[in-house]
């Protein structure tokens, strides 16, 4: 019965594909019937095979045969069926045979031999495979299943185009030097490429001799346990290590193992995974995560990329420890790429979208146009295409064809060199073909790029007042501007960020960069590492060394660190200080954590008081009185006879030299005093006190205390807990006993 449902829906499909038309059935080139979309799982009522009719004159297909990927599975198309132009007829195969995650639709003339159209897959689509657009485009992942309907695929998906390059492609690598196999690759600044080989999984570090790119280290990959053969398909570097995409281990082939590995670049052993098998579509063993890239987090909120998981605007803060982007994967089995925060406690997959190829063998993401470029293989004949955030999601916004110098090769890897390399117009681009034809791996051509920087001052013309003059060292845009004060010997490359932000970025070197902002009197000084700039003075570090930013209010440095991950935000009056991260305050040689207020004295007698916040407070000689007003509160005075005062918080105060009065609050308080007849109390807590020479007197509070102090006649009294004092030479009382260990 279901096998006569079946010819009966086949029959009624075509007379509708026929009384489509008005033309009448006549004999026309078999080549304008084409395999248009197939439904492999889920379909109603079972797995069908759909053509169209891309000619002007209606076809026969009377007798014409359909098969999978077994020659024995057969269906024959009813007599008297014809295809309008323009018209589909849609075939359903259950149950003569139904369609598999990895099989093919193959279309026959009625001799059953003479194929005339097919299409292979390695898994099932999410939706189902379509040609985009019908007819004569490549099979994609579709948006909506449209039996014997004109397909649905991304939205203004468009035609390839030519690539946007140069023609020629030369090969880049020696023969047979690195052998078959080779396939994902990734620059690292714009003088290192990464490359992985999937079999046995190899990680190469390339390096250009002016010719070519040749091996400075090959390291077979494994597992964080040291064990197993790494399938390596996809890599890409960050400042933390070189991430790795993988579809296996290649010890156990048949067991698909979807996961991120994190190598340092030195060992073979991963220092990280994250296993996203649970969380990805089930695929075949060798049809798994092939393409990785990263992309900065700063890129998508200016973007307004939306977070799938909520609904709402991406959010990095709603992923504490993921670092400041996202990497994003693509499964070669359906082309479609997921966006992934990783952090220590595991993977969250933030966002998905299709590729625009129902395969996707490499991602690359170029942050100077912004574009995703997607790769795929000589499946898709080579082509490439961009994607961009539209409404809040990657989307298809061009596809190329392959330069025309280039063969159709099994090209896995594709990697586009910085905007450095831009010269008169072009800069080079380098795919890897995984089945080193002709002894070849690499292969190199050239995509045009707009030179960004016309007078080569490192400062982009969209941010450069000046971008005439080679010698201008001035930055502006939005609310930022300001000079470069300082190269050193480091390269500084300054460009527009998000939301009117200035970014830099600086390469490696002896003699750090600097900056100074216009309305600040401020220092910014740079290592290596990306930077936002975002108002004088707002700064984030995001990669790399920690920014420093010093001012120096009554003539005191004081002395900000802003590391990977943090930022700071201050006025000229250094007030309502803003901070995220593990941002570090300097002033007389006391480091603390962050604070929100600073305050500095005169050279005279002085009354200081800080905030209910954590403070700075810093005294420049002279008898002073400083009453901190609660919080982690950091205090150095000079010479002279002071009284401080803190409230509770985990203070670090340095008294200086004098006869000084310290009153620490309660807190892990860390009190520093030297040569002078001192009286330091602290409150319940793990405290440390260095009270310097003199006949001191420290009083400490509940807690695992350690004191120490000079020579002098001092008297300690340790309080409650399990207590440590060193009193140095002469007559010291350890009142009431209660230093549980006291003496040198």
């Amino acid at each position: 019965m279901r096998t006569q449902f079946r010819a009966l829906v086949a029959v009624a499909t075509a007379l509708a594909a026929t009384a489509a038309g008005s033309a009448p059935a006549v004999a026309a080139d078999a080549a304008t019937i084409r395999i248009n979309e197939v439904e492999s799982s889920g379909g109603t009522p079972g797995d069908w095979i759909e053509l169209v009719n891309t000619g002007a004159a209606a076809v026969d297909v009377s007798g014409w045969v359909v098969k999978d990927n077994d020659d024995t599975h057969v269906l024959t198309i009813a007599a008297g069926t014809t295809v309008a132009p323009g018209g589909f007829l849609a075939l359903d195969v259950d149950p003569v045979f139904g369609l598999g995650g990895a099989d093919s639709a193959r279309l026959f003339a009625a001799d059953g031999v003479t194929l005339l159209d097919s299409y292979t897959w390695t898994a099932h689509a999410s939706v189902t495979y379509g040609r985009c657009p019908d007819g004569t485009g490549q099979f994609a992942t579709t948006t909506v299943a449209t039996k014997g309907a004109a397909n649905t695929c991304a939205p203004g998906q468009p035609p390839a185009t030519p690539w946007p390059g140069g023609t020629a492609v030369t090969v880049a690598d020696r023969p047979g030097e690195l052998g078959g196999n080779l396939s994902g690759l990734a620059y690292q600044g714009d003088s290192v490429l990464w490359a992985v080989k999937n079999g046995p999984g190899t990680l190469y570090r390339l390096t250009w001799d002016g010719t070519v790119w040749t091996p400075a280290s090959a390291t077979a990959l494994h597992y964080a346990d040291g064990t197993g053969d790494v399938d390596a398909e996809g890599v890409v570097w960050r400042p933390d290590g070189i991430y790795v995409s993988t579809e296996r281990d290649n010890a156990a082939s048949g067991v698909s193992r979807l996961t991120i590995e994190r190598y340092d670049g030195v060992s073979g052993t991963a220092t990280a995974e994250w296993n996203l098998t649970a969380d990805l579509p089930p695929v075949g063993a060798n049809s798994g995560l092939e393409a990785i890239t990263w992309v900065p987090d700063a890129f998508l909120t200016g973007r307004g990329f939306t977070d799938q998981r909520t609904g709402a605007a991406y959010d990095p803060a709603a992923y504490p420890g993921h670092g400041d982007g996202l990497f994003l994967v693509g499964l070669e089995a359906g082309g479609t790429v997921h966006a992934y925060a990783l952090a220590a406690g595991g993977a969250t997959r933030v966002a998905s979208f299709g590729s625009g190829f129902s395969s996707v063998m490499d991602l690359e993401f170029e942050p100077e146009t912004g574009h995703l470029w997607a790769v795929c293989d000589d499946g898709c004949a080579g082509r490439v295409a961009t994607l961009d955030v539209t409404g809040g999601a990657f989307a298809v916004s061009d596809v190329y064809e392959r330069p025309a110098g280039m063969p159709n090769l099994n090209n896995e890897g594709f990697a586009i060199a910085p905007q450095s390399a831009c010269v008169a117009g072009r800069k080079p681009v380098f795919w890897s073909d995984d089945s080193d034809t002709d002894g070849h791996a690499l292969r190199g051509g050239t995509i045009t790029c707009t030179d960004l920087d016309a007078d080569a001052d490192g400062i982009a013309d969209d941010v450069d007042p000046r971008p005439g003059d080679p010698g201008n060292d001035t930055f502006a845009a939005g609310a930022v501007a300001g000079r470069i004060t300082g190269r050193g010997d480091r390269s500084v490359a300054v460009s527009a960020g998000p939301g009117g932000a200035v970014r830099f970025d600086v390469g490696a070197g002896t003699t750090p960069a600097q900056l100074q902002l216009a309305g600040s009197t401020a220092t910014i000084t740079l290592g290596q590492g990306a930077y936002l700039v975002s108002g004088a003075v707002a700064l984030s570090t995001l990669t790399g060394e920690p920014a420093v930013v010093t001012v120096a209010p009554r003539s005191v440095p004081v002395t900000f660190g802003v590391p990977a991950g943090g930022s700071l935000a201050f006025t000229a009056a250094l007030t309502g200080i803003r901070h995220t991260g593990a941002v570090t305050v300097e002033a007389a040689g006391l480091l603390c954590a962050a604070v929100d207020t600073v305050v500095v004295g005169t050279t005279g007698n002085d009354r200081l008081t800080g905030t209910a916040g954590s403070d700075l407070v810093v005294g420049r000689g002279g008898n002073d009185v400083v009453t901190g007003g609660g919080g982690a509160d950091c205090v150095v005075t000079g010479p002279g006879n002071d009284v401080i005062t803190t409230a509770g918080g985990d203070d670090r105060i340095d008294a200086g030299g004098g006869n000084n009065v310290v009153d620490a609050g309660a807190g892990a308080d860390t009190v520093t005093a030297a040569s002078g007849n001192d009286v330091i109390t602290t409150g319940a807590g793990d405290d440390r006190v260095e009270a310097g020479n003199g006949n001191n007197t420290v009083t400490a509070g509940d807690g695992a205390d350690v004191i120490g102090t000079g020579g002098g006649n001092d008297t300690i009294d340790c309080g409650a807990g399990a207590d440590s004092a060193s009193p140095g030479r002469g007559n010291d009382t350890n009142t009431g006993g209660r230093c549980e260990s006291f003496g040198r």
